[in-house]
């Protein structure tokens, strides 16, 4: 998304961007690489308000991560809480101080979209380069993106895709279709289209991981079987630790929604069940998903494909799960009865979270707006 290639001799030595970039979008990087291709060197002030609900640092850290291509671009971030009036002098001056001291010298141009451009580089006693005011070139605005983020999905960047992507987690006990309704559930995502033709599932990694020391000691016995394979504390943040690391990274391709077949949590409970105890390091490695989907064990038959070991524990760890996640203060939605009536309610609980929205608290008003 940066400005790459030669630049010889850019009209300006020194430009100035400055925005809330709430959220940064499309429309904000097509503005910073405009004015990055033609500056010897680019400051970019991020000055949002403290009611705002992005934390700056995340911001500047998106933004930094984008234009990684354009070193001559300084990112800084400052809060400015100053009212928002265009026609009051007096909240010029006041806007105008908190730039000047995030940029530490003059400037020669000012890159802006908006409509106050021409007097915030007449404050700078700068050119104004006007850069697509008319959204001609990316159709898309900050407001925009906080009311209906699927809508402008393909405008954000994939750390910006992965703050707004909501996080549905498929946790149960062994053979209750856990990995069946996840990928299920994201295949039916991806039949709606638009930005969800980019659902993704994230797999469970502790059965790869079983696969894995099942195959190792078939090396030396052949004839060893799940119930061979042994566990350790280590093991089980070995597990959380990887989960955590694919969702992550599933969550900066993908869509609104990504669905995981059992997560860190969900890994403690593991830990229980074969160690008797829960490390410190598997605890602490557990997050805070958006949704937890709980299939029930009641009504399916218990498949034995050779890595499973706990028909007799299905139960217990049903109601295991069940207290755990509750506990967890993240809501829960238990799955019972076939297949398709587990993925209809599935649905109808992504559609029931998606219905909420992002609560994000709107910036500081402008006056007269």
């Amino acid at each position: 998304m940066s400005a790459t290639g030669h630049r010889s001799d850019p009209p300006f030595a020194h430009g100035m961007v400055v925005g809330k970039f709430y959220p940064p979008h499309a429309g904000h990087h097509h503005l910073i690489d405009t004015a990055a291709a033609a500056c010897a060197r680019l400051t970019v002030v991020v000055a949002p308000s403290s009611v705002e609900s992005i934390p700056l640092d995340l911001r500047l850290a998106w933004l930094r991560e984008v234009h990684a291509g354009t070193p001559w671009v300084r990112f800084v971030g400052v809060v400015d809480d100053h009212p928002v009036d265009y026609g009051d002098p007096v909240a010029w001056d006041a806007h105008c101080a908190v730039f000047r001291a995030a940029l530490g010298g003059p400037v020669d141009a000012v890159f802006s979209s908006e409509s106050y451009g021409d007097e915030l580089a007449r404050r700078f006693s700068a050119t104004h380069v006007c850069v697509d005011q008319a959204r001609g070139a990316v159709t898309v605005s900050g407001t925009e993106v906080r009311a209906d983020p699927v809508a402008y999905w393909r405008h954000l960047a994939p750390p910006v895709r992965a703050w707004f992507t909501r996080r549905v987690v498929v946790v149960g006990a062994e053979s209750t279709g856990t990995t069946t309704l996840a990928r299920d559930l994201a295949r039916s995502l991806r039949g709606d289209g638009g930005a969800w033709a980019e659902t993704r599932w994230v797999p469970e990694f502790g059965r790869e991981l079983t696969d894995r020391k099942l195959t190792a000691l078939r090396h030396t016995d052949p004839a060893a079987t799940v119930f061979d394979v042994t566990w350790s504390p280590e093991d089980f943040v070995e597990v959380a630790r990887t989960q955590n690391r694919a969702e992550d990274a599933a969550a900066r391709t993908g869509g609104p929604i990504l669905v995981g077949d059992t997560d860190a949590r969900a890994t403690a409970v593991w830990e229980e069940r074969y160690l008797g105890s829960v490390s410190a390091a598997t605890l602490a490695a557990a997050r805070r998903p958006d949704l937890y989907l709980l299939t029930d064990h009641e009504g399916v038959a218990f498949e034995d494909d050779g890595l499973r070991d706990g028909e007799h524990l299905r139960a217990w760890m049903t109601g295991r799960f069940r207290e755990v996640l509750h506990a967890s203060g993240v809501p829960v939605r238990e799955l019972t009865g076939p297949p398709e009536v587990r993925l209809a309610a599935a649905r109808a609980a992504c559609a029931d979270l998606l219905a909420h929205g992002w609560p994000l608290a709107p910036p500081l008003p402008q006056a007269g707006g």
